[in-house]
């Protein structure tokens, strides 16, 4: 077997090698998933997640909002149930979403810490960048989910409550049905392009301490921080760099025809943010003495 086909075992002297399995990666990851999914506390916030656009979907049937009323798109739902979608992205991205995402990410890597797993799993052998990658994927993975179970949630609730059909675009033209559709999986990308960014700040938090909930809460804290900073008029000049600053910029897919420059940008600046975090993990997480 060639030098390329071996990997070093931790804490071993420099010649003690152990093969590298084929298709080990795809088995750490779907290791991590089964970790993930089986948890109580994450399906509990998956079911969390499910129950605002059913509770949107039905508190609109019961009461029809006036224009002008409540969040926005929410005036719009009782003509085509694919608003209830947006309505329920638009009021979960304040708080539900960042508190789920800060929950899994900021666990990742400091509930392993915690529970005495992390120098287990790094003496298997795995190196700490495979498994910085596993971890980073898992969550980036749990993160599309949460977005996923509010947007199919949303359009079943919307179909079965208000129908659904051609859609009224914010600029008033009318698009049909499937190009409704269309720009709705748009807006799913862009929400979860969006949150990519937090879920990274947490993955980085987490490399920082062996607190599970000391990670999540300043995982967390970093949107609600954001979103503070995004509120003080006198920061206006910065805020087009902050985290939060254009999570709802997803509107712009609402548009006869969307700005695609603009859009483009936002999701690099998500993005950039993912990288800095990204890098700031490994950094820190290949330096870091794993004691427990």
């Amino acid at each position: 077997m060639s030098g390329s086909e071996r990997v070093t075992v931790p804490g071993a002297p420099a010649w003690v090698t152990a093969p590298r399995r084929p298709g080990a990666f795809r088995r750490l990851y779907a290791g991590e998933m089964r970790l993930l999914l089986g948890r109580r506390r994450n399906q509990t916030l998956l079911a969390v997640l499910a129950v605002v656009p059913l509770v949107i979907g039905i508190a609109v049937l019961l009461s029809t909002p006036r224009n002008g009323e409540g969040p926005r798109f929410l005036s719009q739902i009782t003509g085509n149930g694919l608003f209830l979608v947006f309505t329920a992205l638009t009021v979960s991205l304040p708080f539900f979403l960042p508190l789920v995402v800060g929950v899994v990410a900021g666990d990742s890597i400091a509930g392993e810490a915690g529970t005495g797993t992390l120098r287990y799993l790094l003496t298997v052998p795995v190196t700490r960048t495979r498994l910085l990658a596993v971890k980073a994927l898992g969550v980036a993975s749990y993160t599309a989910l949460a977005v996923l179970v509010i947007a199919l949630v949303g359009l079943a609730t919307g179909a079965v409550l208000f129908g659904l059909g051609p859609v009224t675009l914010l600029s008033g033209d009318t698009v049909s049905l499937g190009a409704g559709l269309l720009r709705t999986a748009g807006v799913v990308v862009f929400v979860i392009v969006a949150l990519l960014g937090l879920a990274a700040g947490g993955l980085f938090v987490s490399t920082l301490t062996e607190n599970a909930i000391a990670a999540m809460a300043a995982t967390i804290g970093i949107a609600l921080f954001s979103a503070l900073l995004d509120a003080v008029p006198q920061l206006n000049s910065f805020a087009g760099v902050l985290l939060t600053h254009r999570w709802l910029g997803f509107g712009e897919l609402l548009r006869s025809v969307p700005d695609g420059s603009a859009l483009v940008q936002w999701s690099l600046l998500h993005l950039a943010y993912v990288a800095v975090f990204v890098s700031l993990a490994w950094a820190r997480l290949e330096t870091k003495d794993v004691t427990s």
